[in-house]
């Protein structure tokens, strides 16, 4: 079945720090591309980081330096650990994979989004 199951979102202070699980069905797990994308109140849905499988990272600019996209192949699982979090971070938080992209920047679909989505882990941040 494939399927994609995050978890770890949460409410935390501005400053604070959260790690997001997906647990990934090994076909999805195995795309050339993962990632992570967020939908805040009133807003489209934004790519946030995404991770090939060769290990490339790539992130939009509003997280660049605070979110690190990683994953345990050991685990089929897929983390976005989020720090210095911000109001504007507040979101619901979706991982995503890219079975069709067979090559190519994974930073491409930041833009043009994935082919499956979970059903999104809700991160709120307090001030």
């Amino acid at each position: 079945r494939l399927q994609l199951v995050e978890s770890g979102g949460g409410s935390v202070q501005t400053g604070g720090a959260l790690r997001l699980s997906c647990a990934a069905s090994e076909y999805l797990f195995r795309a050339h591309c993962v990632g992570w994308f967020r939908e805040g109140p009133g807003k489209e849905r934004e790519g946030v980081a995404a991770l090939d499988k060769f290990g490339r990272t790539s992130y939009s600019d509003s997280v660049k330096g605070r979110f690190t996209i990683s994953k345990d192949n050991s685990k089929h699982t897929v983390y976005l650990q989020m720090n210095s979090l911000k109001p504007e971070d507040a979101a619901m938080y979706y991982c995503a994979s890219a079975p069709g992209w067979d090559d190519g920047d994974c930073g491409i679909l930041l833009e043009d989004g994935m082919d499956v989505y979970g059903k999104g882990t809700l991160v709120t941040i307090s001030s």
